[in-house]
């Protein structure tokens, strides 16, 4: 999630802000304030275990437009009314 084309291709889509901003704090590990690099990024094991999961190799970054249409089901999930 940290790679620039995943970034732009939430920036251009203001719907998805919001979704992207709660999905953020869900994944960012306790404490991501004190230590560096003080952004809330998923730790790398994280990663590479949803990168191993969604693509079957741990080192595959991710595609803008899965992540696009992880935060749209989020989004549409929320909306459905279940608990975040």
């Amino acid at each position: 999630m940290t790679d620039l084309g995943a970034l732009l291709a939430v920036l251009v889509r203001p719907r998805l802000w919001w979704t992207a901003l709660v999905e953020v704090r869900r994944f960012a590990p306790r404490g991501w304030w004190r230590r560096p690099p003080f952004v809330p990024l998923p730790s790398a094991e994280l990663l590479a275990f949803r990168a191993e999961t969604q693509y079957g190799d741990a080192r595959h970054r991710l595609e803008p437009d899965d992540l696009i249409s992880w935060l749209r089901w989020c989004r549409a999930e929320r909306r459905c009314g279940r608990p975040d």
